[in-house]
């Protein structure tokens, strides 16, 4: 006599709820591959097969564990994690953690929802795009589990003297070193020279030390721009014909989104829009953002723009939703670096981002098309006297409600946070995981190609260094 289905469903929940926990603890002893069921087989055919490195615990989760051990986070932003520390002392330590809430830490959290996804049981997942395999040779990338960003910013909080340092005393560095070393001794990383590894590295400071010796390798970035600085340092001035720009390209890494910091709006909550253009964010920045500190003077006295200057931290974050949501427009002028969270936190607002950024590089570019919900404005156009709020105000009512409606549907292209205590479970199939994994499988064929012209090289011939640009 067959179960009754109650009787069933919970027994799959108790199963479920125990894989997830086992996984979590012992990812790193790769357990024999499950069974599979036929319609598992079915849609694993279109999908990207990930091997996760075999690291301990002290490279990523215990990293966790270190940053809500501390008594406190003095910097900016970080008033919601103190609380919860408080609460930490009354738990379980054994427990599942979040990402920090800081936004300074929490924008760059896409290494944690990866790993997530890649840790969840096969029999539980639903629709991921990333399917784990426990040999190396069966993969088609290996993902290296290394909480970069993380472990780059708990060393900026514990010391941040030492941070540019290859001294002891770093114990980011000394956690980038530990990293490289088990990895290029792995003998997936010797089969393919790196070129099918990947590593996440969303923070401009993440695996600052290393960045050359795992440059051959995928990169998931927010962008390019601290890249291009160290290619800049590297370049030899007497060769102008040659283009420097050697560890970063379209061809092999992946562009991500930043994790957004402001709840998303729903085209039905949408009200009237009473200002035009609205801008949260420091005023002085340097390198390609002095151009915002310009553009900053020349609309801060224009009626129907609102400037304010500041991080979203608990006030900042109120002001931020207020702010985007009662807005036509939001501007994106660069920053340090070519881009950041306030570019998603736009998006999820329905407030039409206005991007000034000339070198700026998007996420899952060929399967969205930014123009389709975005303005994009030359900085040369956006210096030049009336002309930015004159463009602005060209567009009717009914191009921007078309822009908005395009945004409702892309919004939750953007979305990394899949619901589950630490992070491990079910994706939703339109999140930012699948999408990565998505843009990683296109580049599938070129890392192959690279990895056969490696192997016929003749013993001691290198590789000419060349800019493999888009």
């Amino acid at each position: 006599m067959s179960p009754k289905p109650s009787s069933f469903f919970l027994a799959l929940s108790l199963l479920s709820l125990f894989s997830i926990t086992f996984f979590y603890h012992h990812y790193t002893t790769a357990p024999p591959p499950l069974k599979i069921s036929q319609t598992t087989l079915a849609a694993t055919q279109n999908s990207i097969k990930v091997y996760v490195l075999d690291l301990p615990r002290s490279l990523n989760y215990d990293i966790l564990r270190k940053y809500w051990a501390l008594s406190d986070d003095t910097r900016i932003g970080s008033e919601v994690d103190n609380e919860f520390r408080k609460a930490l002392l009354h738990r379980d330590s054994g427990k599942l953690l979040p990402y920090p809430e800081n936004p300074i830490i929490k924008q760059y959290s896409a290494e944690y929802w990866i790993l997530g996804d890649l840790l969840t049981p096969e029999e539980v997942k639903k629709e991921s795009y990333a399917t784990r395999v426990f040999d190396y040779r069966e993969a088609d990338v290996i993902f290296v589990p290394f909480f970069a960003t993380l472990s780059a910013e708990l060393q900026l909080m514990i010391n941040k003297s030492v941070f540019r340092k290859k001294v002891k005393e770093n114990e980011d560095y000394q956690r980038q070193r530990i990293v490289v070393d088990l990895v290029k001794k792995s003998e997936a990383w010797k089969r393919s020279g790196g070129r099918d590894h990947v590593f996440v590295l969303t923070d401009p400071v993440a695996m600052w030390h290393v960045k050359d010796e795992i440059a051959p390798s995928v990169l998931l970035l927010v962008d390019f721009g601290g890249w291009y600085r160290l290619d800049s340092k590297a370049s030899d001035d007497s060769s102008s014909e040659m283009i420097h720009h050697t560890q970063v390209s379209l061809l092999k890494d992946v562009i991500v989104p930043y994790m957004h910091l402001l709840p998303r709006l729903h085209i039905s909550q949408n009200q009237k829009r009473r200002t035009l253009l609205y801008f949260k964010g420091a005023k002085h920045r340097h390198r390609g953002g002095l151009v915002r500190e310009k553009i900053w003077n020349l609309l801060i006295n224009e009626p129907g723009v609102i400037m304010e200057d500041g991080f979203p931290n608990a006030t900042g974050k109120e002001q931020s939703i207020r702010g985007m949501r009662m807005s036509e427009f939001c501007l994106h002028p660069a920053g340090d670096t070519p881009t950041s969270c306030r570019l998603f936190d736009a998006i999820q607002s329905l407030c039409i981002p206005v991007i000034v950024s000339d070198n700026i590089e998007l996420p899952f570019e060929g399967m969205v098309d930014y123009s389709e919900f975005s303005v994009f404005v030359a900085v040369s156009d956006a210096l030049r006297p009336n002309w930015l709020l004159s463009h602005l105000r060209s567009y009717s009512e009914e191009q921007k409600d078309g822009f908005r409606k395009k945004m409702s549907q892309v919004q939750p292209i953007f979305v990394y946070d899949n619901g589950h205590p630490g992070g491990i479970g079910p994706i939703p199939p339109d999140g930012a995981v699948n999408h990565i994994w998505r843009k990683v499988h296109q580049k599938l064929p070129l890392i192959k190609e690279a990895i056969i012209r490696e192997r016929r090289k003749p013993t001691g011939v290198s590789v000419p260094l060349r800019c493999h640009c888009t």
